[in-house]
């Protein structure tokens, strides 16, 4: 499979986007590129830092930057942040200009894989499963906009990876 543009991989927090891009990238022979991970490395500290001391709004817009940024690199497979797609401006640059794939997993799933949420910004403000419960309700109709779905309940990222390959072939020969 031949990729011409850039691969976005979206979904909720704990669904694989980091784990299983960087497994798919290196199966299609193209870079890998984490948003957060760009962010923390733009803004000299991490993503919790950034909500803490600025707000989820203006993570947001750092995050705009970022990924408008890597759409621009060619083909590469890109994991964005669960929130991503809320952004208005941020979601229609992806699906305008990236191959977009939904990594879908269950709450059971993502609760399993995020565990307390002490790290996720969002999480530590109150009862991981009820906030993600909540948070899967509002996003996924958003996510539900990307190109192809994909699910990533599965704990084997080479076979989401495969999955997502056949999915992309799928998709390029409409």
């Amino acid at each position: 499979m031949k990729a011409d543009r850039p691969i976005v991989l979206v979904g909720m927090m704990g669904a694989g986007k980091t784990s299983v891009g960087r497994r798919l990238a290196e199966r299609l022979g193209l870079p890998f590129r984490d948003s957060d991970e760009e962010i923390e490395k733009a803004a000299g500290t991490s993503v919790a830092d950034i909500f803490e001391r600025f707000g989820e709004e203006e993570f947001r817009c750092a995050e705009h930057r970022v990924i408008r940024r890597l759409l621009q690199s060619g083909p590469t497979v890109i994991a964005t942040g669960g929130g991503a797609l809320l952004n208005e401006a941020t979601r229609s640059q992806i699906l305008e200009e990236a191959d977009t794939v939904w990594l879908r997993a269950g709450l059971d799933i993502l609760l399993r894989r995020v565990g307390a949420g002490h790290t996720r910004p969002l999480l530590s403000r109150g009862d991981p499963l009820a906030i993600l419960r909540k948070l899967i309700e509002e996003r996924s109709p958003v996510y539900a906009q990307a190109a192809m779905v994909v699910d990533s309940g599965i704990d084997d990222e080479d076979v989401v990876a495969g999955n997502i390959i056949q999915a992309l072939k799928r998709h390029q020969a409409r």
